[in-house]
């Protein structure tokens, strides 16, 4: 098969690709098999929203809907069972991955129930369930950055789990889960566990920061507020980009030191919501302008497809970029636009919408279950 130029560059950049959905109809017409290799697409996300848009369609999902109720699945457990097998299917399509890079691609995220983000332990509890359930080590077990998951992060950490740290907004919360992170593999060796084999990333949100400071910026030019035209769909590459910087920081540390000494993986920098918005922008936007070895960007198809068709890859476009990010957040700052209100209704709305997904989510398989027993 041959495989795509532009994602071949952007792999050879250091960056990994991995495909922002998973669907059984995915698995079993082997689409997710031919991404990885002819769009050198090395690993899966999902959250609530693609499985709820997976089992809306529903027939991949019939024969197994069928055994559910047959046994007397309500709606909580088929979920469960559902998404498990659909990840646990995605990790065995990756494993060659998972052995070829040493556990640090091939990598398949699974997100524990979002209505459980305030809930430390709720969340610690189902992230074990999940881990067992899937049971395959390339497995990365999605917790929400919350204040109370933070704490969650930690723990899961510490008993060996693999993690990946979603609904990152900002700076300050993502510098609370490399801190998490740290805490967890520190805990882990202490109670004396391989800390070699944990793994993860942190899911650091970009486009739909540009969303909410242009819908802001757009008032404050109405106020008559200069400089604001500038400052358009600058926000979410500034933002991504000091993060970055704080990456580097932190994974220099001799605090981190330490614990590479004892076998540690550092955890990466994954860009999530990178698919653009705003159509006057360009469609890959977030992927070429946010090239650094040792990131993630986890794409949806359709950005994955955009970058194979015509996206350019220029080398690094984060690390030299520090300087000017912080004068774009400064420059926003100035037009009267508060960082922190901006990130804080961005979790919030990014936690509801995860909600509404899993709750239509339940709603589709209760649907489901009734139907096949008619």
């Amino acid at each position: 098969m041959t495989t795509n130029a532009n994602t071949q560059a952007l792999s050879e950049q250091g960056v990994s690709i991995w495909l922002d959905d998973l669907s059984r109809e995915r698995l079993d017409s082997g689409s997710l098999a031919g991404l990885i290799e002819s769009h050198h697409v090395v690993g899966v996300t999902t959250n609530p929203t693609i499985f709820e848009s997976a089992l809306a369609k529903g027939e991949a999902y019939e024969q197994q809907l069928s055994e559910l109720a047959d046994a007397g699945a309500d709606a909580e457990k088929a979920v469960f069972d559902i998404t498990t097998t659909d990840v646990r299917q995605a990790c065995d399509v990756f494993s060659g991955v998972y052995e070829r890079t040493d556990g640090v691609d091939g990598r398949v995220s699974i997100e524990v129930d979002p209505r459980l983000a305030r809930d430390t332990e709720g969340t610690i509890a189902q992230a074990k369930q999940l881990w067992e359930a899937v049971d395959r080590e390339n497995v990365l077990i999605k917790i929400p950055a919350t204040v109370e998951g933070i704490e969650a992060i930690a723990a899961v950490l510490a008993e060996g789990i693999s993690v990946n740290v979603t609904l990152v907004f900002s700076l300050e919360r993502y510098r609370a889960v490399i801190n998490a992170f740290m805490l967890g593999l520190e805990k882990a060796h202490a109670d004396g566990r391989d800390i070699s084999k944990i793994h993860s990333v942190a899911s650091f949100f970009v486009s739909r920061v540009d969303s909410e400071v242009d819908k802001r910026l757009e008032l404050a030019a109405e106020e008559g507020k200069p400089g604001t035209e500038k400052l358009r769909s600058s926000a979410a590459l500034a933002n991504a980009r000091l993060a970055h910087q704080i990456a580097g920081e932190s994974f220099s540390s001799e605090r981190w030191q330490l614990l590479a000494e004892r076998g540690a993986h550092p955890q990466r920098l994954l860009l999530a919501s990178t698919g653009t918005k705003d159509p006057n922008l360009s469609d890959t936007l977030y992927v070429t302008e946010l090239v650094a070895a040792g990131v993630v960007n986890t794409m949806p198809e359709k950005t994955l497809l955009a970058l194979a068709d015509h996206g350019t890859v220029d080398g690094d476009t984060m690390t030299d970029t520090y300087v000017e990010s912080n004068r774009v957040l400064d420059g926003i700052a100035a037009a009267g636009i508060s960082y922190r209100e901006v990130v804080d209704v961005l979790e919030a709305e990014g936690l509801d919408k995860f909600v509404k997904s899993w709750e239509g989510l339940l709603g589709t398989i209760d649907t489901g279950l009734r139907r096949v027993v008619a």
